[in-house]
């Protein structure tokens, strides 16, 4: 069973999605931070800007006023008082001296005028801004869903007549005020949408990809393939393209390969005859006899030959099949019959007559030099395995894999009746090659030769090309 994400469109889409969810959530901490130091930086400058205006108010107003100028610069966010020594004893300047340098500003950029700005965070537990009626203070805190973070700010700026003007705020950096159930729908929307237009966009990539796959296994097997629609990117549509040259020229190989063999034998058939015809008027016996039987080994060897040679150029089609109906089918039509130990019902998809072909000529080899044949099949997800077991003497290990090559024979009196033409192998594994598979040859322990069939077990084209979307 194949793994989610063992695609290429799968990968390209989980690493699409990841991609987005990391760069959302740094964009997303980036933005609260950004926002929170906003937030803090506007309220200091307001802050420090009523300071300043109020230092400018009590130096120039009369003693008197300033009691009156005090209670009018005072607010429950931010409070002034007047005294002889500073409220900071030594600035912090934990903002970089951004609040000292705007109150400096505003008071006409002295020099000689001290300034003494500290900040600093505000434990939890207190009340959220400074001198707030308790009942303000919690439905302030119900509002903001408890969740604040303070910073309080201390300024004490020297007056001309000697006095400090202290001042104390408090500001908050607001929560973020954005649902999780806003932000779960949206993610999951976001998701989908991003997950459906990668997935038709990679279709279009990965789709004429896989029929290019598949076509090439099916021509491999040669089956016959139509050209391949020129869809998708352009690098895809170059490599379909190609596979559609590829596929003519072979084509177009095997189309001459045929007709070169038809004439071959056509004009080989031609002289045999007639050679055939004039040794039956030799006048001696054994002369005459020996030459027809010669001319007739010619003749099969021959008719032999162009078998082999038209095993990968047959035009049969691919048909389903069930193995078990298949071998009993077998079973019934050879003369001699074999044993067979097969009940189970399986679909495989090959040309029956090609395949038929290359097993009876292992049947008939191991009935002729083993004694009978005991056929057996068995499969896993991917192949099927058809075993042909005999009782016979067996082949050496050297020569396991030299038997498959043509007119190699183990018997080497070369006669007709006992050696054939040793060609049987060759042809059948030049058959079972063509469907995918392959043919092994191995010595059993308890005796006897055991012949392996693998074939591929292959979906019909129609479900392959639904995969495929």
């Amino acid at each position: 069973m194949p793994r989610p994400f063992d695609s290429l469109r799968g990968q390209l889409v989980l690493l699409i999605v990841a991609a987005l969810a990391v760069a959302q959530t740094i964009s997303l901490w980036l933005f609260v931070d950004e926002r929170g130091l906003a937030v803090r930086a506007a309220l200091g400058f307001e802050a420090a800007a009523r300071a300043a205006n109020v230092a400018l108010l009590l130096d120039e107003a009369p003693e008197s006023l300033q009691p009156a100028i005090l209670r009018a610069a005072n607010s429950p966010l931010v409070r002034f008082d007047l005294s002889d020594i500073p409220a900071v004893e030594q600035g912090t300047h934990a903002d970089g001296g951004a609040v000292e340098a705007r109150v400096r500003g505003l008071l006409g950029g002295a020099q000689d005028r001290e300034i003494r700005v500290e900040l600093h965070e505000v434990d939890h537990g207190v009340l959220p801004m400074p001198h707030l009626a308790p009942e303000m203070a919690e439905m302030h805190l119900a509002m903001m869903r408890g969740e604040l973070s303070a910073i309080e700010m201390q300024l004490s700026i020297a007056l001309s007549d000697g006095q400090w003007l202290n001042v104390g705020t408090r500001f908050e950096r607001p929560p973020l005020q954005w649902p999780w159930t806003s932000f779960v729908s949206f993610g999951i929307t976001a998701a989908i949408i991003l997950v459906a237009a990668c997935w038709f966009l990679l279709t279009r990539l990965t789709g004429p990809l896989l029929r290019v796959s598949r076509a090439a296994d099916r021509l491999g097997r040669g089956e016959a393939v139509d050209p391949l629609p020129l869809i998708g990117p352009s690098e895809v549509r170059g490599l379909t393209r190609a596979f559609n040259r590829m596929q003519a020229r072979l084509t177009r190989f095997v189309a001459d390969r045929t007709r070169l063999l038809a004439a071959l034998g056509h004009d080989l058939r031609s002289p045999l005859t007639a050679m055939r015809v004039r040794a039956e008027m030799v006048e001696e016996e054994e002369t005459r006899e020996s030459l027809v039987a010669s001319i007739e080994e010619m003749q099969e060897m021959v008719e032999a030959t162009l078998a082999f040679a038209r095993g990968m150029a047959s035009a049969e089609a691919y048909e389903t099949v069930d193995l078990g109906a298949y071998l009993r089918q077998l079973q019934a039509d050879m003369i001699d019959g074999f044993t067979l130990n097969a009940v189970d019902s399986l679909r495989v998809r090959l040309r029956p007559q090609s395949v038929r072909r290359a097993l009876r000529n292992i049947i008939e080899n191991a009935q002729r030099y083993g004694g009978g044949a005991e056929v057996t099949f068995r499969h896993d997800a991917e192949h099927v395995q058809i075993h042909v077991a005999d009782n016979g003497p067996g082949i050496p290990e050297p020569e396991l894999e030299q038997v498959f090559e043509p007119f190699f024979r183990l018997e080497k009196s070369r006669s007709r009746e006992t050696g054939g033409t040793g060609l049987g192998l060759s042809i059948a594994r030049t058959i079972v090659r063509a469907h995918g598979g392959d043919v092994a040859l191995s010595n059993r322990a308890e005796g006897g030769l055991l012949v392996t069939v693998t074939l591929p077990l292959e979906t019909e084209p129609d479900q392959q090309e639904r995969s495929i979307s």
